[in-house]
């Protein structure tokens, strides 16, 4: 993800960043900066041990705003300088969340801001704990972490790795790039798609030859994940079907991880009668090897010929499907192509029954596979066309999730 870019969740947001006393809060400096960049305003309160580790002109400069610490509970604002802080956030995110803070916030203590705000707060609450692993396991924070996710607080990790102290084990604060996937699924619950499930299928199918060589394309799946975080960030309840990628999964998303066109389709198959709407981003092999060698192919036996047949047709099995279950109701497809690219893309609009498909030209060298834009066309069974200029593929699946959202909400199937 390109931090850079102003993400639209975020966008002009008012986020609360509270930083408790931790050797992990040289991460909250860059999760501040990453929040800034992705266009949220983002005010940060230090508890007093924070101030030890990190000084409040790191968040400043980071941010442009001003950061927060007890001192200003003694400050001609003090009275209600909690109030607004509290009253104006729309997220508090508090990363680094130590055992002491975690208590704290259990038991509804109010010694220090950062306490008193979260009080105050009625927005959504993300914590991101970082402690020693036998700190973490012990019975009294776990309690008290139960306590705080009975209450509707999010709790983001913690991940596994090296402590301060040496040992490995759970208790590291996640990365803040995992952290702001939090913050996404934090203001996203209650958006347009709360309540929806939607299926979202990305990367390209391996059609296997022999133990080592495959038959496959360049798909990167960027495209499907993008497409995945949009619809998490409306809300909606997403399984992802991937080919084989190293991309990092969205923060909340059900990943399957498949290989095949078959194992595609049989992982897609399962859960399409759950769904409102399947987005098939994936890039499905066409065809696959008759047969498969179980012994890799050897040189010195010459060139091996390779007799190819059609592999499993993913999205004409859904809509053979949805003929008995009629879900899922919204069907969008994209269609890669590298000639012929309207006209090819009509054709599998309709031959397939889709609500929409998303056409693009895969030999433009700024977009389609491997590269992190791309320049579509959209098409709609009524024959309207929507020629999108050159998008980053997040930008592209803010479009599509945002038509998703316009077929499945505002003018759902068998409403005018």
């Amino acid at each position: 993800m390109n931090t850079q870019t102003p993400v639209p969740i975020l966008q002009d947001r008012r986020i609360l960043l509270g930083v408790s006393g931790s050797i992990a809060a040289y991460k909250s400096a860059d999760l501040a900066s990453k929040l800034t960049q992705a266009g949220a305003l983002v005010d940060v309160i230090l508890t007093r041990a924070a101030e030890r580790f990190v000084s409040p002109m790191t968040f400043q400069s980071l941010t442009g705003r001003r950061a927060y610490t007890d001192a200003d509970l003694w400050g001609q604002e003090a009275h209600i300088l909690h109030v607004a802080l509290a009253e104006e956030a729309e997220l508090l995110v508090i990363a680094p969340a130590t055992a002491n803070t975690l208590a704290r916030l259990a038991t509804g203590q109010a010694g220090s801001l950062l306490a008193i705000a979260a009080l105050a707060a009625r927005c959504p609450l993300v914590l991101a704990p970082a402690m020693d692993t036998r700190m973490f396991e012990h019975p009294a924070t776990q309690a008290n972490l139960e306590v705080l996710r009975q209450r509707g607080a999010i709790i983001a990790g913690p991940g596994e790795g090296r402590m301060a102290s040496g040992l490995i084990g759970r208790g590291r604060m996640l990365e803040p790039t995992q952290l702001l996937g939090y913050a996404r699924l934090a203001l996203g619950r209650s958006g347009p798609l709360a309540g929806y499930k939607l299926i979202v299928t990305a990367g390209g199918t391996q059609e296997p030859i022999d133990p080592v060589r495959v038959i496959t394309n360049r798909s990167s799946g960027k495209q499907g994940f993008a497409l995945a975080q949009a619809a998490i960030d409306r809300g909606a309840s997403v399984r992802l079907v991937t080919g084989p990628t190293t991309l990092e999964t969205p923060v909340s998303a059900e990943r399957i991880d498949v290989r095949t066109a078959s194992e595609m389709a049989a992982a897609v198959l399962e859960v399409a009668s759950e769904a409102e709407a399947l987005l098939m981003a994936a890039a499905v092999a066409d065809f696959r090897p008759e047969e498969y060698e179980p012994q890799k192919l050897k040189r010195g036996r010459g060139a091996p010929e390779l007799r190819l047949v059609p592999a499993d047709d993913v999205l004409a099995m859904v809509v053979a499907q949805r003929e008995k279950s009629g879900r899922p109701e919204v069907i969008v497809a994209f269609a890669a192509e590298s000639q012929d690219v309207l006209a090819n893309a009509r054709t599998k609009l309709q031959a397939k029954d889709l609500s929409l498909i998303v056409a693009n030209d895969i030999t433009a060298s700024d977009a389609g596979f491997a590269v992190d834009t791309n320049r579509v066309t959209l098409i709609e069974p009524s024959g309207s066309v929507q020629q999108l200029p050159l998008m980053t593929k997040a930008e592209v699946a803010e479009v599509v999730l945002q038509r998703v959202v316009e077929m499945l909400v505002h003018h759902p199937a068998g409403q005018p």
